[in-house]
């Protein structure tokens, strides 16, 4: 079988397991949807002018809320070699001449894609909350892009991370011990301006702030992100799936 088809079986594999665990599924609309109501009507009066006058913050809060979705999703992307990995799926997969690069692919394929429609979804309940978007097609299509590129990134992380541990207990420290300091250190609930000094140096250099103001920027005024942020969004995407890709034939080997 050649590559773009291992990678499509392998993508088709990950969809029908997630489709058959709909509680996962819920669970990954619940959450947003309890930030989105909470911090959205909690901090409704949070004064937004020095980011832009007459934006509310449900609608600022809306496209951080689905970066963060993305965020915690793609955090996760690994645990399923973690459980191929006990059942013995994965040392078979491994032995078959499909390459380690294709199946990395379709797998992390598949989770973007799962994803980015969950991201569509959050800002659908964002609306229906109150949230206000003017967007651009093209620059909504940009930003997705990014935020594509952010969870590719991230999804290679976990898979990394993964193949080293082999155990469900460190995938969750490093989801605990990853996602909250991120995102805390992140512009997707709070404008950069906003905060103290030392804290906006942490944020420029945030990969969600890169993606969370691309799709901010797209949604509510129709601005394209630059490209810059982007280049290096790909660039750390490629490093980060190289990595994954070599541990998974190093786990080959073993």
């Amino acid at each position: 079988m050649s590559a773009p088809g291992v990678a499509l079986a392998v993508a088709l594999r990950t969809w029908r397991k997630t489709f058959r665990r709909p509680v996962v599924l819920t669970f990954s609309f619940v959450q947003p949807l309890m930030w989105m109501l909470f911090f959205g009507f909690l901090f409704q009066r949070y004064p937004l002018e020095l980011y832009s006058v007459g934006v509310s913050y449900v609608s600022f809060l809306a496209p951080g809320v689905a970066a963060m979705t993305v965020l915690f999703g793609a955090s996760q992307a690994g645990i399923a070699f973690v459980r191929d990995h006990q059942t013995g799926f994965l040392a078979r997969m491994l032995g078959t001449p499909a390459g380690a690069g294709a199946q990395l692919a379709g797998k992390l394929g598949a989770d973007v894609a799962r994803l980015l429609a969950q991201a569509v979804a959050v800002l659908a309940l964002g609306a229906a909350v109150g949230a206000r978007f003017d967007p651009a097609a093209g620059a909504v299509v940009m930003a997705f892009a990014g935020l594509a590129l952010f969870a590719l990134a991230f999804g290679a992380v976990s898979c990394a991370v993964a193949l080293l541990a082999r155990a469900p207990e460190p995938m969750s420290t490093f989801v605990h011990v990853v996602n909250m300091p991120l995102l805390f250190t992140s512009s997707a609930l709070v404008p950069a301006r906003q905060m103290p000094d030392w804290l906006q140096g942490l944020v420029a250099w945030n990969p969600l702030t890169i993606a969370v103001d691309a799709l901010r920027a797209a949604l509510l005024f129709g601005i394209p992100p630059r490209p810059e942020p982007l280049v290096g969004l790909a660039l750390l995407a490629a490093a980060l799936f190289w990595l994954a890709a070599a541990l998974l034939r190093w786990a080959e080997r073993r």
